[in-house]
């Protein structure tokens, strides 16, 4: 049988303890330091509360250590790594090889993931982190099931990818335009996000071929319909992008997501079982569409190109709901917007409510308004929306889907079974019930009574109704019957919910039996890893990486670019490509070459490079030659 793991991101305990109810069966979060959202930190106290409460439906806490570290950091990112196992984190998400080397000088046997800002894309980008001992690798997220595929056959650590969430434009981890502009590395987790910032595009005599568009901003990734083919092609873990997300986006997706896979394993035939225990029972209807969203794609997954660029609504829209038909201004100063639903949409389909958010889009610009009062398809604001007739409109903040969350919060419960049985001891009955959970721990416990039931039957229903209940994270099922003698003892409800609740102290002192994943392995002291010059695209900023990568072969390891500041250094490399983005792809469009291409941003120059061979996209900082072309 094959584990599949449903992963979420948590800014905070809230989140996360939201997460494992909404039915994920692991969570990544960041501890006080070092992880790659710099404002997503976390005391060791809530992390270790989190441990407790996942671990008892064996789902697991990854915490991120995925920041490259300066040598005055060393100190601090160990001991604060012994503090996380010790409060019982599950494994680190790492990309400095400093960390990797950090657990194995100080002990610590807890498995390493390597990061997607490791920018793992190739067979042998793969098989060189699994010789450094990385127990689970998170792919990149511009590739295709066939080289996902290829990857699972050529390795052993488990494979995990993002199905989910924002995309960076550039391959994770060798990202440097946050750093070059503003001096804050995205590899620090600072990243100004400037794939999201408007750029001009220009070629080479000066012509602008697009005014202040974010250029480089992609939609977002939605695999909710191929976890299947993920998981054919060897992906066990599949992870939600969203760290710095609110409470209410990462309830509505992981839900989404764990009944998606829940319905896959339903129709896998046994191959596939989830790598966490409990039903999530109640709950709201999740829907995707209702959240945050820059629209959404499937990126690189089957091969192909496609339109991935956000660059008209690079901020979110939400859901789009229609037209604006009318707009009608108010004596008492209001004004009152009448739609016309999208097509497909039925107008009772759009359940709007007062207080509901929403967005148009004005050229470049996103413009947001907030609905008062809204009836059927009216929407009717205290002062002017900016808004006209004909607008597409959107619904960035639906009231009754925020609400439906909050009143019907998802439960999460382990079920158990129960066999009763019953006996005569002397002058008492005793009934004896026998539990056993779906990860397989047992507790027994009894109660006795001086007198026999006089009606059997009406007793075993009693039974039955009172046992069949839930105590704290357990479902109890009703019990099987079919050991019960005459001996029936005459019971009060009160004594057979103790019983219940005695059976559910039990199971709490036992922990839960959860799925094996890779364990811990050390990184080498030597080897042949590296060769030649290690590339500053290691991102190696400290002394400790540096000694590892010597130690297995490096000749020299160039500083990283936030040592650096190289000028020739790429700042990003990407499979997305502006030309292909405009329909100006000479090799699969069959276009007359464009010549230079260049983005401009408040004074800033960037040369786009097009590396045909790779059918990838750079960009550079521009510099003039010697020659002042």
């Amino acid at each position: 049988m094959e584990y599949l793991e449903l992963l979420a991101p948590a800014r905070n305990l809230q989140i996360g303890i939201a997460a494992i109810d909404c039915g994920a069966d692991a969570v990544y979060i960041a501890g006080p330091g070092f992880g790659a959202r710099h404002s997503a930190g976390n005391p060791v106290s809530d992390i270790e509360e989190l441990c407790r409460y996942a671990h008892k439906f064996g789902a697991r806490i990854f915490v991120t250590v995925n920041t490259i570290l300066f040598d005055k950091e060393i100190e601090e990112a160990g001991n604060m790594m012994e503090a996380l196992a010790d409060a019982g984190a599950d494994a680190f998400i790492v990309q400095d090889l400093a960390v990797a080397a950090l657990a194995r000088e100080r002990g610590l046997r807890i498995p390493l993931h390597a990061s997607t800002q490791c920018a793992i894309r190739t067979v042998e980008d793969a098989k060189r982190y699994e010789a450094l001992g990385f127990s689970r690798l998170v792919l990149e997220r511009q590739m295709s099931l066939d080289r996902i595929r290829e990857i699972r056959e050529a390795v052993s650590p488990e494979i995990e990818f993002f199905v989910h969430g924002a995309l960076c434009v550039c391959y994770s981890g060798q990202c440097y335009l946050s750093q070059n502009i503003e001096g804050r590395s995205a590899n620090r987790g600072e990243c100004i996000q400037a794939c999201r910032s408007k750029y001009d595009l220009v070629d080479g005599n000066g012509k602008v071929l697009l005014k202040d568009k974010a250029i480089l901003s992609l939609k977002d990734y939605n695999l909710l319909s191929r976890l299947g083919d993920l998981a054919d092609a060897g992906v066990c873990s599949f992870k939600i992008e969203g760290r710095l997300k609110n409470l209410s986006y990462v309830r509505n997706v992981v839900r989404e997501y764990s009944l998606a896979l829940d319905d896959l394993i339903r129709r896998s035939g046994g191959r596939f079982a989830r790598s966490s225990f409990g039903k999530v029972t109640k709950g709201f209807s999740p829907k995707t569409d209702r959240t945050f969203n820059r629209g959404y794609t499937s990126l690189f997954i089957d091969g192909k190109r496609g339109k991935w660029s956000s660059m008209d609504t690079p901020k979110g829209m939400g859901e789009e709901i229609g037209r604006i038909e009318s707009i009608k201004k108010n004596r008492d100063g209001s004004t009152t917007i009448t739609l016309t639903p999208k097509k497909g949409m039925v107008p009772s389909g759009l359940e709007l409510a007062n207080g509901d958010g929403f967005s148009i889009l004005r050229g470049n610009e996103i413009l947001g308004f907030r609905g008062d009062v809204c009836s059927g398809l009216s929407i009717t604001c205290r002062s002017d929306a900016p808004a006209r007739k004909g607008d597409r409109i959107w619904r960035n903040l639906s009231q009754s889907f925020e609400k439906e969350m909050d009143s019907n919060p998802c439960i999460r419960q382990i079920q158990v079974k129960v066999r009763l049985s019953s006996r005569n001891v002397g002058d008492r009955y005793v009934l004896t019930a026998e539990a056993t959970s779906e990860d397989g721990r047992k507790a027994f416990s009894e109660v006795a009574s001086q007198d026999k039931a006089r009606n059997p039957e009406q007793m075993k229903r009693t039974m039955s109704a009172q046992i069949g209940k839930s105590s704290g994270i357990y479902s109890f099922l009703a019990p099987d019957t079919d050991l019960l003698t005459d001996d029936i003892p005459f019971l009060p409800a009160a004594a057979i919910n103790g019983l219940r609740r005695s059976l559910a102290d039990e199971l709490d002192s036992l922990p839960c039996n959860d799925v094996p994943m890779k364990g811990y392995s050390p990184l080498p002291l030597k080897g042949d890893l590296f060769s030649g010059k290690v590339s500053y695209k290691w991102n190696c900023s400290n002394s400790l990486s540096r000694k590892a990568m010597e130690s297995l072969g490096a000749e020299s390891v160039e500083d990283a670019y936030e040592l650096s500041g190289r000028d020739d250094a790429e700042l990003m490399r990407s499979k997305y490509c502006v030309r292909f983005e405009l329909g100006m792809c000479p090799v699969h469009q069959g276009a007359s070459d464009s010549g230079p291409l260049f983005l401009l941003n408040n004074g800033r120059k960037y040369s786009l490079g097009f590396d045909c061979g790779k059918c990838e996209m750079t960009v550079k900082e521009y510099r003039k030659s010697v020659s002042g072309k």
